[in-house]
């Protein structure tokens, strides 16, 4: 994963089902999901190893102000083409600690990243920090490969978020084809948690998805 040349990949990257979301029913299951998991009203959001902007698009449909980065020039590019007009703004950087100063966001959206992180713990108590009161941690990860599996299984990132998260919901994605274009068999999931924080933002991430 680190080893990865994502701007070479960036040509192609949006062919898998789940990264270019081209067919309209994968299109469709993960705008239900966004709509499930991220603020009921707009916010700001921060798409973090946003890739080509596919999820940065479905939030900015959903209303949503949207920071997009990725380490990959490229891939930056691309997502800049595919949100042009809309309010979105895209960085080239690092996920584990983005360069947007002191801006702060209701949701800070991450996929397929977090595993191949050095220090995970470290990254979401930065991204914490990064979160308005009340605001929440969209992360999509899983566990893949039968021989060499990579990943990081949900019981381990959920400990990880006990100490900067109050409210965390497991949600299961193996059981859904249309996400990913065809039936998996690997361990595939999301987490939504909500930093510390009352009032009406609490209560819609509690009640979102039950």
């Amino acid at each position: 994963m680190t080893n990865v040349d994502w701007d070479a990949e960036a040509a192609s990257f949006d062919e898998e089902p789940d990264h270019g979301l081209r067919d309209p029913e994968v299109r469709r299951a993960w705008a239900g999901r966004l709509r499930d998991w991220l603020p009921g009203r707009a916010g700001d959001v921060l798409d973090l190893g946003c890739g080509t902007g596919s999820l940065s698009l479905l939030a900015s449909e959903q209303g949503h102000r949207v920071t997009g980065v990725d380490l990959s020039p490229a891939m930056v590019s691309r997502a800049r083409e595919k949100l042009a007009g809309r309010d979105a703004v895209f960085l080239v950087g690092d996920a584990a600690a983005p360069p947007v100063g002191e801006q702060r966001f209701d949701a800070v959206l991450v996929r397929h990243v977090l595993w191949a992180l050095p220090d995970p713990a470290r990254a979401l108590r930065h991204w914490r920090g990064l979160l308005r009161p009340g605001g929440r941690l969209v992360l999509v990860e899983g566990v893949w490969g039968a021989i060499e599996p990579v990943g990081i299984p949900a019981e381990r990132l959920t400990g990880l978020l006990a100490p900067v998260a109050g409210q965390v919901r497991v949600q299961r994605l193996s059981d859904d084809p249309l996400l990913w274009g065809g039936p998996v068999t690997d361990e595939r999931y999301a987490v939504v948690a909500v930093t510390g924080g009352s009032g009406q933002e609490g209560r819609e991430a509690v009640a979102a998805g039950q």
